[in-house]
């Protein structure tokens, strides 16, 4: 697969769902569960997998827990088996020397492209983050990442991402600050630069079919965001692909800004919007568990649970939008995946 050309197919745009962990009862890795998940999502038709990022818990990288590398290779290993060619990314994150050395690893094990987080550089000026960025990208191809504050990232402002869009080895950017303003700061800086190479993704889980159906005009300009990136995307996945085909280039009619409105109503219930989005990693799990992927909805930390109310909350959901999930394929296919 090194001589797949991931760029153009990311810039017609993919379903990339963000990679859970699947851990036992004892928190830890569930192999045969975690490559059940991969099988999942590339059966479900998506276009790509980011592993390492906020869902699949950034914590995989602490040394007492060691598991950034082992969630790595087996989703590497998963598609390296599909039919088709698919999109790697992983997560980078951490101050320079670390986020250097992950993108290398990345390089090694042959991941297409890096989603950069900055959520640790929270102090840092203008010009220490490009420089971060720049240092990042003269390893591998950058995928920028707008982290929402509320889950550890940072506000970055438009001429940041003015700035950002000018570094050469920029391949997309994933929108995820949760906030229209921001957006929209995003949008119209790769719009100046003159970048019809970046590839803009949604990592709105709030407003996913909204950010797909907007034509985004700037100074005669107009651009699309063209696929996600989410982890809403980690759980009815089959339905996900499908959303993306049917947004894709569309306008916004009354009805698909109704199906906007339930799968923000779903989200709501899965990311645990209530209490400040503290079971959002719990709340994917559950569904998950639900459909028999996940045994159960241990995260890395003890204390990362559903919140009370939320179980309630994607029991309401469940019932409110069967045509939003996707239990019956799940159903057909499970035990073909979870063998080893």
């Amino acid at each position: 697969m090194n001589n797949f050309d991931f760029r153009p197919h990311l810039q017609r745009g993919l379903a990339i769902p963000a990679h859970p962990l699947a851990l036992d009862s004892h928190r830890k890795l569930d192999e045969r569960r975690q490559r059940a998940l991969s099988r999942y999502y590339i059966a479900a038709g998506v276009g790509g997998l980011a592993v390492g990022v906020h869902t699949t818990q950034f914590a995989i990288r602490d040394p007492q827990v060691g598991l950034f590398k082992p969630v790595l290779e087996l989703a590497q290993e998963e598609m390296d088996r599909a039919a088709k060619p698919l999109v790697r990314i992983g997560g980078i994150c951490g101050a320079t020397k670390q986020a250097v050395a992950e993108a290398a690893l990345l390089n090694e094990l042959g991941y297409h492209a890096g989603l950069l987080s900055l959520g640790a550089l929270r102090d840092a000026t203008e010009e220490e983050l490009i420089a971060h960025c720049r240092a990042v990208a003269e390893i591998i191809p950058v995928v920028g990442f707008y982290l929402q504050p509320s889950v550890g990232g940072r506000v970055l402002r438009h001429s940041f991402w003015r700035r950002f869009a000018e570094i050469d080895n920029v391949a997309a950017i994933k929108i995820a600050p949760f906030n229209r303003y921001q957006t929209l700061d995003v949008v119209r800086a790769v719009i100046e630069a003159g970048r019809d190479d970046i590839a803009l993704y949604t990592g709105n889980d709030d407003s996913i079919v909204a950010d797909f159906v907007t034509p985004f005009r700037f100074g005669g300009q107009e651009r699309r965001i063209v696929g996600g990136l989410l982890g809403h995307w980690s759980v009815w996945t089959r339905r996900a692909v499908e959303l993306l085909e049917q947004c894709r280039n569309a306008d916004a009619t009354p009805a698909l800004l109704r199906l906007g409105v339930e799968v923000t109503d779903s989200n709501a219930a899965f990311f645990d919007a209530a209490n400040a989005f503290r079971g959002c990693i719990a709340g994917l799990h559950e569904v998950l568990r639900r459909q028999g992927l996940l045994e159960g909805l241990w995260c890395l930390d003890e204390h990362a649970t559903l919140s009370p109310g939320q179980l309630a909350e994607i029991d309401r959901v469940y019932q409110a939008y069967p045509h939003l999930n996707d239990d019956a394929f799940v159903a057909e296919h499970r035990d073909e995946w979870l063998r080893c």
